[in-house]
């Protein structure tokens, strides 16, 4: 039987700081445009107070969530339990995008502190928690995290790796407004 919540309690937060993943949601406006659904890795996750979270963006092959995010705020972030007791968080709300040199991003890096860089930080301001059975979702082991992104990422200068997240990631697949290049401040 599903449960709503007003904010993030202990037990909550406990859940959440167990599992090993989660599943971020956005769609755009337009019923022409496409869902995009990203399972979330590593340490990346970050609860900031009972109503606020936040993720690390690290980046990938496109830019459909902080494009969406930008265009209408609509986001939703989904826990499972693949060990232990079956249970599915949802944490639905309002999206920001802070992106790499914007105003704040260096603050919110801040609370991911075995990064040295990511294209964004989503922050959300949770207004509705709800959870539900999760009898449907499979047992898996963990085993490790894989190291391919972060060593990706890691592989060239920052300067380097940061000019092309631009050239790459200017335009979701829809034609949305991904990240934009910071005018250099005078």
């Amino acid at each position: 039987m599903s449960k709503t919540y007003d904010a993030l309690d202990d037990r909550l937060i406990g859940f959440i700081r167990a599992q090993k993943m989660f599943f971020v949601a956005t769609a755009p406006l337009s019923t022409e445009g496409h869902v995009n659904m990203s399972p979330k890795g590593y340490d990346s996750f970050a609860i900031l107070d009972a109503n606020t979270v936040a993720y690390l963006d690290l980046g990938g092959s496109g830019v459909e969530t902080i494009a969406h995010v930008r265009e209408n705020e609509r986001i939703t972030i989904m826990f499972c339990a693949f060990e232990g007791a079956a249970n599915i968080l949802r944490l639905y709300g309002r999206g920001e995008a802070v992106c790499m040199g914007e105003p704040g991003f260096d603050a919110l890096m801040a609370l991911f502190p075995t990064f040295d860089r990511a294209r964004a930080v989503i922050r959300i301001q949770v207004d509705r928690i709800a959870d539900s059975c999760g009898w449907g979702v499979p047992f898996y082991e963990f085993r490790g995290e894989r190291e391919q992104l972060r060593r990706w990422v890691e592989a060239r200068p920052i300067e380097e790796w940061a000019e092309r997240r631009y050239a790459s990631n200017g335009q979701s697949i829809d034609g949305l407004t991904g990240l934009v290049k910071p005018e250099p401040r005078s």
